[in-house]
């Protein structure tokens, strides 16, 4: 089943170096820069990509649901936090997300519901590589010209298996 990517959207944006400088600007510049990046790594990847924001001082009372540049905004309702809206979607859709995320509450309980869980510097990195392996033209996995791997290079000594839940865990990013 295809990768579904629920973005804390503030908490990404807080991280962030160059999206803290926008959200300086104004809270709408920060969220702006923000889709846009997802935009452009959802063009790249194709993924479903979900971004959740505080809606706490938004005067309304059911949530706000808007598509826009081909990515999902959800803000949370009059009263709840982007943190009640995400840990719905992890409990309806659990293993099928990657939650991106720096609050370890948020990130223990998307654990808990068969998610993966990466943190916003984890993310931002992944994204970046994207988009510059994508200007560069270059293709994900694509070996370096020239070289191969010398005889003897396997490994030796005794293996030490990862745990099932870290395997898949790995299994999920790579798919990022």
């Amino acid at each position: 089943m295809a990768v579904h990517v629920v973005v804390d959207g503030y908490n990404v944006i807080r991280q962030s170096t160059s999206l803290r400088e926008e959200e300086k600007l104004s809270l709408e510049h920060g969220r702006e820069a923000l889709i846009e990046k997802l935009r452009q790594y959802k063009r790249i990847k194709g993924h479903r990509i979900t971004v959740v924001f505080d809606g706490a001082e938004k005067i309304t009372v059911a949530e706000e649901k808007t598509q826009q540049k081909g990515i999902k905004i959800i803000y949370s309702r009059q009263g709840r936090t982007a943190d009640s809206v995400i840990r719905r979607i992890c409990r309806d859709q659990g293993e099928n997300v990657v939650v991106v995320t720096a609050d370890g509450e948020l990130a223990s309980y998307a654990q808990s519901r068969g998610s993966v869980v990466m943190t916003s510097e984890e993310f931002e990195t992944i994204v970046d590589m994207s988009l510059y392996a994508n200007m560069k033209g270059l293709e994900d996995e694509e070996e370096v010209e020239g070289w191969s791997p010398a005889k003897g290079t396997s490994k030796k000594g005794p293996a030490k298996k990862r745990s099932k839940k870290e395997r898949k865990r790995r299994r999920k990013l790579k798919k990022l």
